[in-house]
């Protein structure tokens, strides 16, 4: 047996880093393999399962063994959170039960690389029985999977990464590629927006950045404004209890002139300062933000503009509402 406790060939940095290098030149060239398959056959294999999809009233059921079964849940898991209704049956469990979880409207999607994976016999036989779609992504179009799938995915045969050809690393990159072309292809095919992903990733960072300016925005009282023809005097006292270092400047009509900002009272000081009107002291156009962008564009708006606040407006100009970075860092958007 052999000693792996202190692997002489991995001491060196160099020979560890050239076969990390190695392992991802295979894969990349398996990538490239799949990418030329796609202008062929496969292509139009792929083409007719995303027809399929779209137009299935049930959910896509993805499943597969081992390594497969792996790649399988993280598909099916793409599929779900990208508009796509999918769950992934372990091939084992369906033998025991789990084959009622499939019905008449769904389709199936099986993954095994070789295509003769044994656990998936019951689910085969179930779907030719009962007349479910079932569609193959397989490297053999000539296994038992290949040969009893309605449509078949076949990838093309690629070196495993692994120095012996034999532990599942290409095979299930490719595998999982074409889980996300599925999934990316029927995303934008239906079209699926970041507002509709947004409902699917409300929790933590990712729904932090698809949160909405109006969601976090300071309102009403709390917001710091004053008219055209006021004194500095008087903006200074509103901008000062308001806290957040400047005072949106509002026109006849109510829309945003301008905003006088901390940066703004040290370009005019002066001994006349507080006797000048907010307009004589304001900047004129502020960058402002819709109520209905994403959370991570109004960051990038104040990283960019090196501002700490952001008037939020509605399309006639009239203020909303503010937006501080303060407020971006505690949803996590940062």
């Amino acid at each position: 047996m052999a000693d792996l406790s202190a692997p002489a060939a991995l001491s060196n940095t160099e020979t560890a880093l050239a076969f990390a290098r190695g392992a991802i030149e295979i894969e990349i060239a398996g990538l490239e393999a799949l990418r030329t398959a796609l202008a062929g056959e496969l292509g139009g294999a792929f083409a007719a399962l995303i027809q399929k999809i779209a137009q299935c009233n049930g959910r896509v059921v993805v499943t597969g063994m081992g390594k497969s079964g792996h790649v399988g849940r993280k598909i099916a898991a793409t599929l779900s959170s990208t508009g796509t209704p999918a769950f992934f049956v372990h091939a084992g469990e369906a033998s025991h039960g789990d084959l009622g979880m499939i019905t008449a409207g769904d389709v199936v999607l099986a993954l095994s690389w070789s295509g003769e994976t044994p656990e998936l016999r019951d689910i085969i036989n179930y779907c030719g029985r009962f007349g479910i779609f079932l569609a193959a992504i397989t490297s053999r179009a000539d296994s038992a999977l290949g040969r009893a799938a309605d449509l078949a995915l076949v990838l093309p045969a690629a070196r495993e990464a692994c120095p012996h050809n034999l532990a599942p690393t290409t095979s299930t990159l490719l595998q999982l590629a074409a889980g996300d072309a599925i999934a990316v292809s029927l995303l934008q095919l239906q079209r699926f927006s970041a507002v509709d992903f947004r409902n699917f990733h409300p929790g933590g960072k990712l729904g932090a950045s698809l949160r909405f300016p109006r969601d976090v925005m300071h309102r009403e009282a709390t917001v710091p404004l004053a008219a055209e023809g006021t004194l500095m005097s008087a903006a200074l006292i509103e901008m000062t209890a308001k806290g957040f270092g400047c005072i949106g400047i509002v026109d006849a009509a109510g829309r945003l002139a301008g905003i006088v900002t901390d940066g703004d009272l040290r370009r005019k000081m002066s001994d006349d300062l507080l006797k000048l009107k907010v307009e004589e002291v304001m900047t004129k156009a502020p960058r402002t933000i819709d109520p209905d962008s994403l959370a991570t564009e109004a960051l990038a708006i104040l990283n960019a503009r090196n501002i700490t606040a952001l008037f939020v407006v509605d399309d006639a100009g009239i203020p909303l509402g503010i937006l501080h970075v303060h407020d971006l860092l505690r949803l996590g958007v940062a």
